[in-house]
């Protein structure tokens, strides 16, 4: 599943685009949902999208086609207080059901480089098996722009080590004990393209 663009050199007017950072999922600016940019959405097959900003945001970064899409709105601020963490079931689930029923989804802040970053990146953590370092480089390599803050830096790796303890709690109960270990730790970018198993 796990199946990026072919790589790109990176240009400064790229960040007002989004980029897929696996198969299915696209993480970018406000613009790339604002209302000149339908026919875009269509074209990249988009049927679900997660809004993430802050209530005071919400007068002019909103769900521009309730009637098109299907929406998650997150309110989020982009400070050193939020827990973002919080969040993310809420995300995942979301994103998990987009793609069972054969959808694809943007992912969308304000500029595509914090808040909605920090999402992306756990969830990349979580469904691969990745370090927070690993996941962060591998969304950094396609959408070169991102920069969370620190706090949700540091949250990330604090969520690295809470999906540890449950993989290993959760392969210890199941049929093949211990089998998930940072598999994917070493591979190779060729190897990121992640076995059935993992999806």
């Amino acid at each position: 599943m796990l199946k990026p663009d072919e790589s790109v050199d990176w240009c400064y007017s790229m960040r007002r685009d989004m980029q897929e950072i696996i198969s299915g999922l696209f993480l970018g600016p406000y613009a790339s949902a604002m209302k000149a940019k339908l026919s875009c959405l269509l074209d990249r097959g988009i049927t679900h999208i997660v809004c993430i900003r802050q209530s005071i945001e919400s007068h002019f970064i909103r769900p521009n086609f309730p009637d098109t899409f299907r929406y998650l709105v997150l309110d989020i601020a982009d400070t050193f207080t939020e827990n973002i963490i919080r969040y993310f079931s809420q995300f995942r689930d979301f994103i998990d059901e987009c793609f069972q029923r054969g959808g694809r989804v943007l992912v969308h802040g304000n500029g595509g480089i914090s808040r909605s970053a920090s999402l992306v990146i756990a969830y990349v953590m979580e469904k691969f098996g990745l370090s927070y370092r690993n996941a962060s480089a591998y969304v950094q390599q396609r959408r070169f722009c991102i920069n969370p803050n620190e706090h949700f830096c540091q949250q990330l790796k604090e969520f690295e080590a809470l999906s540890d303890a449950r993989r290993i709690i959760s392969c210890d109960q199941g049929p093949h004990k211990g089998s998930l270990k940072r598999k994917y730790e070493n591979d190779t970018e060729e190897d990121l393209h992640m076995d059935e198993e993992m999806s």
